[in-house]
């Protein structure tokens, strides 16, 4: 418990900043007209390919026996992939609503 707590004490700047930036995301996602869904999708898809990638280089350049950096890693492309896979979709389902009835 006393390491984390040190731990805590030490990234306390890194976590303020990452509580602030979920609220920040929040507050801009839940403002964001309908209209502006599918261009901003298409923005996140990207971005989430850009942390796929990210976590890909972090994985290989991390040691072999750090663990939690690999779990963490694979996680993140896990979860950055399902995201890209699922916006994908969701975006495609919302384009076929403008394609004209044969």
């Amino acid at each position: 418990m006393e390491t984390i707590l040190n731990w805590v004490q030490t990234h306390i700047e890194m976590i303020y900043i990452v509580v602030l930036s979920i609220f920040l995301g929040i507050e801009v996602i839940g403002r964001v007209p309908s209209v502006l869904h599918t261009p901003l999708m298409s923005g996140a898809n990207a971005i989430h390919g850009v942390v796929i990638i990210g976590a890909i280089i972090v994985m290989g350049k991390v040691e072999p026996g750090n663990y939690i950096a690999l779990i963490i890693g694979f996680l993140a492309v896990v979860l950055g992939t399902l995201n890209v896979v699922g916006g994908f979709v969701v975006t495609d389902r919302m384009l076929e609503m403008f394609k004209k009835k044969k």
